[in-house]
């Protein structure tokens, strides 16, 4: 599979299992760089397991190398889920558009954003932060109302914010889950 996620760069091909386009126009690169999440919206399979997974790890890295105390870790994951929102937006849009399609599987950012909103609920114990992971895959795949109302809106927002209604769902279950056990 060929990719270029590179402003200017013509001539080849993308391939993606849903979609084969060519890049004969120029990228604007600094939304497909983000929108892929730095390339990992082009691992396969599930691409989006894949941006959810890069986005735990990097919760756990901060997690574990920063002197932030549980409070501030959790405002702190949860300001990094509303800029990879608020970011994601016009570079889910960008790609989309450069893309050709209206929900291009390898946009991943919207998957970190959601992830990281529900890893804000979610403590250091492994049963937490796991919990968390799979609750926002199953949430986000599953698409409950009005999650699956953002997904057809068919733009950035669109893209992005069903991924968000995930994420505050599995937080809210993870937070709910540590009160009454």
């Amino acid at each position: 599979m060929q990719h270029n996620c590179n402003a200017g760069k013509v001539g080849r091909t993308m391939t993606n299992p849903k979609h084969t386009f060519a890049t004969n126009t120029p990228r604007t690169g600094w939304a497909w760089t983000l929108a892929t999440f730095f390339g990992a919206g082009f691992l396969r399979p599930g691409p989006g397991t894949w941006g959810s997974a890069a986005a735990l790890l990097l919760w756990l890295a901060a997690a574990h190398w920063s002197p932030l105390s549980h409070g501030e870790l959790s405002l702190a994951t949860l300001a990094a889920g509303i800029l990879a929102t608020l970011i994601g937006i016009p570079a889910a849009s960008i790609v989309s558009r450069e893309a050709g399609t209206d929900d291009p599987s390898f946009v991943v950012l919207d998957e970190v954003a959601g992830q990281w909103i529900a890893l804000a609920a979610a403590t250091l114990r492994w049963q937490e932060w796991l919990l968390a992971f799979l609750l926002f895959r199953g949430l986000d795949i599953w698409k409950p109302a009005p999650a699956r109302q953002f997904d057809r809106m068919h733009s950035g927002f669109g893209i992005m914010m069903d991924d968000v209604a995930a994420g505050v769902y599995a937080a809210l279950i993870v937070l709910a889950l540590r009160h009454w056990l």
